[in-house]
Parts: structure tokens; sequence; C-alpha cells
């Protein structure tokens, strides 16, 4: 009875240290993976990628049969999710088994820049990895639009209808439930813009808003001079003046190379500010909040121009003389 009880314990003895040896080797087994983005397919198993990485040689035979041992003293852990992953500071088998056991996957991100056009902005997103590229054109854009119907006037085309921002997301998303999240979240925007807007503005509606907003965005990078550069605007639809601005005839143009010519300034497409009064039929940027902020409430100012003092600031002029000179000085560089 006693010689059987001490084999009893001995096989328990032998059990638990080749245990906690099975243990401890697999814990201390190191895996680098050549890539810091690793894809798991669907259906497979912590064993099963063991076996992968043994033919890839990146683990020995007795690192994958160790494995599979630990695995079945610990079942839980032989389950993985399928995903894009991203490897940062997972160093061991385990770590690395651990990760793709969580389901936590890559997160990728996305940036929308202010002052970009809508094909510009496409163009990025066609570029972004791991999107599924469901949507290509402008026209895709505008379909997934949900304009309220109280806000009045609809947009013509779909610029300057995505909100420009950093957007995150995981492998295999749809491009259309990311423009979907950058139109509600322009839709937000403008909304906050047009309920704090200043009286008697001289706009209709939230989509008027956003064209001028749109111009400010072209004309000016500066933050504190946007409120400036949209009162000279304002202040010019009050008087019926044309708003006289550049980008919108570049916006119109077939092809421009970089110069505006007079030619340009006399093209009658029906963004020409030069040509015709009033706001153009569109916006002709992404939008950012300063700019919308900035057209909500504008500086009260009695300027009516502007000229670009090289530098990224403007210099403003309430009378054309004023004007006149502030372009020699600053454009033709005369001594005055």
């Amino acid at each position: 009875m006693l010689k059987s009880l001490k084999i009893i314990i001995l096989f328990l003895l032998l059990c638990a240290a080749g245990y906690y040896a099975v243990v401890r080797y697999v814990q201390q087994i190191s895996l680098a993976l050549p890539e810091r983005i690793y894809t798991v397919p669907s259906g497979s198993s912590a064993a099963q990628l063991c076996q992968r990485w043994q033919q890839q040689q990146l683990l020995s035979t007795a690192e994958c049969l160790s494995l599979k041992l630990y695995l079945k003293l610990h079942p839980a852990e032989a389950a993985v999710q399928q995903g894009v992953f991203r490897l940062d500071n997972q160093h061991t088998l385990l770590q690395v088994l651990a990760l793709f056991r969580s389901g936590k996957e890559a997160q990728f991100s996305l940036t929308l820049i202010d002052g970009e056009t809508l094909q510009q902005s496409l163009e990025r997103i066609q570029r972004a990895p791991y999107l599924q590229q469901d949507i290509r054109s402008a026209a895709e854009v505008l379909q997934l639009l949900q304009w309220p119907a109280e806000w009045g006037e609809k947009p013509v085309n779909s610029e300057a209808l995505l909100y420009p921002d950093t957007y995150y997301y995981t492998a295999n998303s749809k491009v259309s439930a990311l423009v979907m999240r950058a139109q509600r979240a322009l839709l937000i925007e403008l909304e906050q813009a047009w309920q704090q807007r200043q009286d008697n503005l001289p706009l209709q509606n939230r989509y008027q808003l956003l064209i001028l907003a749109s111009i400010i965005e072209k004309e000016s990078s500066y933050p504190p001079e946007k409120t400036l550069v949209a009162s000279v605007f304002i202040n010019r639809l009050r008087k019926n003046m044309r708003l006289q601005t550049d980008p919108t005839v570049i916006y119109g143009l077939d092809n421009f190379n970089g110069n505006i010519t007079r030619a340009d300034l006399s093209n009658p497409h029906p963004y020409n500010t030069y040509r015709h009064h009033g706001l153009p039929p569109g916006p002709i940027s992404l939008v950012g909040r300063a700019s919308l902020q900035a057209v909500a409430k504008p500086a009260e100012t009695e300027l009516f121009y502007f000229v670009s003092k090289g530098d990224g600031t403007h210099q403003f002029s309430s009378t054309l003389e004023q004007h006149n000179r502030a372009v020699k000085k600053y454009i033709l560089g005369a001594k005055l």
C-alpha cells in the first residue's frame, strides 16, 4: 500500500514537473514576425498559425510541438480571431497569440484636409490602405448625403460635403461608411454655425453659409484673419458688389497651370465671381470649423478689399484707392 502511494506521488510530481517545464518553455518562445501588420485568415486556430510559422522557419519543430501540447493543457487559448492586427510590443509567441485572441484589430487613420477639393479627397481615400473601395465618384458621395429637408436649398454637387478631420477605421471597412461619418460631422458643424450666426447676414440658408465658408477656406489659411476675410465678402454681398475672388475662378476652370490670367478672369463659367454677382452655385473646397464660424460671426468692419502680403497674411482696405495702393506695394512691388 505504501509502495503504491509512493508511486502515485512520484507520478504526480513528474506530471507537475512536466507541466511546469512545458509551460515555462512555451512562455520563453520568442516570435519575430517580419510584418508589423499581420492578417489572421478566417477559420484559423493557434495550432494552424503555429504550423504556418514552422513552415516559414520562424518556429522550430520542438517549439511548435510544445505549443500544441500547451494548447491541449490550455484549450481556452487555442482560439484566435480573424482580422488585421498591429504588432507593437508582442515579442513572445504567447503575447502574439493573446493579441490575436483579443480581437483588438489594428486601427488605421485617414485625414481629410480643409481646403482640398472633393476630388482630391477621393484620391486620398483611394490611396488609404485596407479600405473596401465601394465608392469612387463624387456622384456616389452625393447619393449618400442625408440633407435635412427643412434646411431648404439642397447641394448641387458633392463638393464640401465631407468634414475635414482624422477618421479611424479597421481593415476592410467600407469607404461608404467613412464617407457617411464625414458627412454627419459636416452637418453637425454646419448646423452649429447656422444656429450661432449673427442676425441679418445676407445668407438665405445653410448651404449658402457653406459656400461662402469654402471661399474663406481657400482665401485664408491664417485663422486670426478669417473673420476679417468673411467681413469683406459679407460687406460686398450687402452692397451687391461682385465678390471677385480668384479661388472661385480657378475652381471653375478645366485646366489651371498655376498662374491666373486675364482670360481666366473673363471666363464666363458660373463660378467666376468676377463675372457674376452673388455667391457661386456651390462650394469650392472642404470646409473646417474656423471658416464656418468666421462666416457665421464675421468681424464688424467697413472693409471691402484685401490683397495678399505674400507671407500668408493680407492687407485689408476700406476703399478702392487704399486697395490699389496695397496692390502696388505687395503685388507690383512699387515703392510708395
